[in-house]
């Protein structure tokens, strides 16, 4: 008995924290966000778990569309097995690091709205609804964290790497918000919309990975008095939902 409570106290101070441990914390996030103007409704995800706020609260879509077109244009059966052309990148790229709205329907064109409800089916996203003004598509913050979550296996192997490098790079700024709260040892992937600064719309989705783990975000707001309280108000729900994720331990998520 004596070796069995040394070994468990000695795992203890080796492993004080680990990431199964490890919970967002849902009711301060969800307190500061009740203390705001305008709607928040959050989720937080792993492969284990689901914790959230106001779940399946559909909202437009804005901008965070875009990571949706960027996977749908890479599986496309003309493209998922070859090589990318300078074409190709030219449209990807500013729709994912700058948020381009030209290239973003010019991708909505090529692959077509069906194509886009299709991955939101393999995905899971049971409450996506297209539009077609594609910003105007109606989301959750379920889905999109679903989404998120499973994006690199969504992604074609060929191009993973590619994706995911564009939405590690969106320009710096347009890296407020969730990205401004990234736990220290995270990579964040991540896709932010608003709506033309305004305040009517400042969402953010995103991907944290350190080695084996994975936690998918996202943060939803809608009717901020302004852009920059929209993205005062992402920052704040984010910050306390991941606190305490750069001390969990690796690979136990």
């Amino acid at each position: 008995m004596r070796r069995l409570a040394a070994v468990a106290l000695l795992a203890a101070l080796l492993w004080p924290a680990t990431a199964q441990a490890w919970t967002p914390h849902v009711a301060r996030a969800a307190k500061w966000a009740d203390a705001r103007h305008g709607s928040v409704t959050f989720a937080v995800r792993t492969e284990e778990r689901l914790w959230g706020r106001r779940l399946d609260r559909k909202v437009p879509s804005a901008s965070v569309f875009k990571a949706m077109l960027l996977v749908t244009y890479l599986r496309r059966s003309s493209v998922r097995h070859r090589a990318l052309t300078d074409d190709d990148r030219a449209l990807l790229r500013p729709m994912i690091r700058r948020s381009d709205n030209v290239a973003a329907t010019r991708v909505r064109d090529i692959v077509g709205n069906a194509a886009v409800v299709r991955l939101a089916r393999r995905a899971g996203m049971t409450r996506f609804v297209i539009a077609d003004v594609w910003g105007l598509s109606r989301i959750t913050a379920r889905d999109q964290s679903k989404f998120f979550l499973h994006i690199e296996r969504l992604l074609p192997a060929r191009h993973r790497d590619y994706a995911l490098k564009l939405l590690r790079t969106i320009v710096p700024s347009q890296r407020w918000g969730m990205a401004q709260v990234v736990p220290d040892g995270w990579t964040l992937y991540f896709k932010g919309g608003w709506g033309s600064g305004t305040g009517a719309v400042d969402h953010q989705v995103g991907l944290l990975a350190r080695g084996d783990d994975r936690v998918a975000i996202a943060v939803l707001t809608v009717n901020s008095p302004s852009h920059d309280y929209g993205k005062a108000t992402l920052e704040g729900v984010s910050k306390r939902l991941l606190a305490g994720l750069a001390q969990a331990s690796r690979g136990s998520l």
